[in-house]
């Protein structure tokens, strides 16, 4: 018996530590501390600009997304770097765009004070939409 109350013990108190995940894309930025919410805020902005209106902003992973016909990109603040998640093929078609930046299979990490620039996130964006365009998801 004395191992189930050690075990109640520990739910409670892991619990107690843990937060509630953001429920919406508004939650999520409204949890950042600057510089990482002004960033991401204008990378939410700049894909807002470029997607269909009915894309659905959701929260996808515990992170932002961007759903139309699948999700078309997550992103996401860390405590040392912000990251986007275009896909494996979006990044390889801009690699040469993206050399500055530390990649990895589907991400790309940017720091918290220094959004990605307008006109590549809006050229990768334009990218992802015609990948979900030709496959549907």
């Amino acid at each position: 018996m004395a191992a189930v109350k050690k075990s109640k013990a520990l739910s409670r108190k892991s619990g107690a530590k843990s937060t509630q995940p953001a429920q919406t894309v508004d939650e999520y930025l409204a949890r950042l501390p600057e510089p990482a919410r002004t960033t991401l805020g204008k990378i939410r902005a700049t894909i807002r600009s470029i997607v269909p209106p009915e894309t659905a902003e959701v929260i996808s992973y515990r992170i932002p997304a961007f759903k139309y016909k699948g999700v078309l990109v997550w992103y996401a603040a860390f405590s040392d770097h912000c990251s986007l998640f275009p896909t494996n093929a979006v990044i390889e078609a801009c690699k040469d765009d993206l050399k500055n930046y530390t990649l990895s299979k589907g991400t790309i990490q940017f720091p918290v004070d220094k959004p990605l620039p307008v006109t590549l996130l809006k050229k990768m964006m334009r990218m992802r939409l015609a990948q979900v365009s030709q496959t549907g998801k």
